[in-house]
């Protein structure tokens, strides 16, 4: 059965778990920015501002919807329980 603790208990760990993989692609991004633009310029015809400006929002909306759907929940259901 589930119950508010449960699913507190899996938002934080979803929360965890998201920052951690937005963590990676900021550090893969910043350390190896060269060698991804490599691999994606052969797939598509990108510029370099271009292909910085992608990973940016597409970074920006993870952490938005991280932040909407993930710890607004989390903490919502801290205060309530």
């Amino acid at each position: 059965m589930m119950t508010l603790e449960i699913i507190r208990d899996a938002l934080g760990w979803c929360t965890l778990i998201n920052f951690a993989v937005l963590l990676a692609w900021g550090l893969g991004f910043l350390l190896a920015h060269d060698w991804i633009f490599r691999i994606h310029s052969k797939l598509f015809k990108l510029s370099v501002g271009q292909f910085d400006a992608i990973h940016y929002a597409g970074m920006a909306l993870f952490k938005l919807f991280l932040l909407t759907f993930n710890l607004v929940p989390y903490l919502a259901l801290r205060i309530v329980g």
